[in-house]
């Protein structure tokens, strides 16, 4: 029996909980993906080898291209917009202004919203027939319908706008909370020394943001990356693969074609394209300063 003086004296026993889950259900499943990108396993077979074919057929698969030019139009796309819109709303709901608390509650519903429901909600908008929201409205001043989910550029179109809508939320709601740490003082003194609202911005709110900044957008990068399931249910990943993203490919290669081994290949590739996503961000913010 360990005495409680003791007990604050060995840090590791207290990390022996967390070590567990990590392992259990992320170092564990992680190393399985690592193993299995190695083998030709396919679900409903147990025999399997272990080969580097599988790296071979995906690295050498023609539509690798093409799927990672819609991951990247994807999660550029999402990321910036989501970022920006996001810190758009939490300027203005900082400022305290009427039908703040609705604009709050909104941006949490949007983001808890699960992925399959945002896509057949976005599914319901873009639609060319008569209940389709958007050609409806369209309709009225005389314009479409628009080919939101028919043609290659509008489906990509139509699923980033999507997932902006899911994330700004997110996004918004992490700047917001970093707005309220802010020191009132500091823009106090810069008004006394006569700066304008953007000048006080420029040089307070972003240097003071620039931390959160950078979790937010690696946050939403991985978010993106992993996002399939709004895409699956918007568009199933067409017209002719003009929106199948990397992650929608992983699933369809396990759970369509049930090839673990491909599957593995494109969730590595996901896990470097994000580490790869993230080092950029850390050196572009000067997160090292």
């Amino acid at each position: 029996m360990f005495r409680s003086k003791s007990l604050s004296n060995h840090w590791w026993f207290w990390s022996i909980p967390l070590a567990i889950v990590l392992g259990l259900f992320y170092l564990y499943p992680i190393a399985e993906v690592v193993r299995l990108s190695f083998t030709n396993s396919r679900l409903g077979r147990e025999e399997y080898v272990y080969t580097l074919s599988t790296y071979i057929d995906v690295l050498t698969d023609e539509t690798l291209m093409t799927v990672l030019r819609v991951t990247l139009i994807f999660v550029v796309g999402s990321v910036v917009f989501q970022l920006f819109l996001g810190m758009v709303t939490a300027v203005l709901i900082n400022l305290e202004l009427p039908g703040s608390g609705l604009v709050k509650l909104s941006m949490v519903c949007a983001w808890v919203v699960p992925g399959i429901i945002t896509g057949i909600m976005w599914q319901i908008v873009f639609s060319s027939s008569n209940w389709g929201v958007f050609n409806y409205l369209l309709g009225m001043i005389g314009i479409g319908p628009l080919p939101f989910m028919h043609r290659p550029g509008w489906a990509i179109f139509s699923a980033t706008l999507a997932n902006i809508w899911r994330g700004t939320g997110f996004s918004g709601i992490l700047q917001y909370a970093a707005l309220k740490a802010i020191p009132i003082e500091l823009y106090e003194a810069a008004r006394v020394d006569g700066s304008s609202g953007w000048q006080s911005f420029w040089h307070i709110t972003l240097p003071l943001l620039k931390p959160m900044l950078l979790i937010n957008v690696v946050l939403i990068t991985i978010y993106t990356f992993n996002t399939y399931d709004s895409i699956y249910a918007l568009t199933r990943g067409g017209p002719g693969g003009s929106t199948t993203v990397i992650s929608l490919q992983a699933y369809r290669a396990v759970f369509t074609y049930l090839h673990l081994g491909r599957g593995s290949v494109y969730a590595l590739i996901m896990v470097v394209l994000s580490i790869v996503f993230t080092l950029l961000y850390i050196r572009a913010m000067g997160a090292k300063e």
